[in-house]
């Protein structure tokens, strides 16, 4: 359990839910270069498909933070957690995010 928010309540701006039932969530993410999501956790595990190449940075509660280069046609992999995103690179970024319940 977590007191950070999920990412639907805080990240209106940058995440779209696109459908939610009892087996997924899926949301669709667009930042500009420059924007950047608030602070806000993903419950589940999920899956991230790129849909456009973009540079983006994840801060996480404990200070760290990881730059992922994402390239159209990636898919990741990302654990359950809390997490800032933050598009630090020339273009928008484009993601599909596929959250398993």
């Amino acid at each position: 359990m977590t007191d950070i928010p999920d990412v639907l309540e805080v990240a209106k701006s940058g995440y779209d839910l696109l459908l939610e039932n009892k087996k997924v969530r899926v949301m669709e993410i667009r930042l500009k270069p420059g924007e950047k999501s608030p602070m806000h956790n993903h419950p589940n595990d999920h899956v991230i498909y790129v849909v456009k190449d973009a540079q983006f940075k994840l801060g996480f509660p404990n200070g760290k933070s990881d730059v992922f280069d994402l390239k159209n046609g990636q898919v990741l992999w990302i654990e359950a957690g809390s997490h800032q995103t933050e598009n630090i690179g020339p273009t928008d970024g484009h993601c599909i995010v596929v959250e398993t319940k």
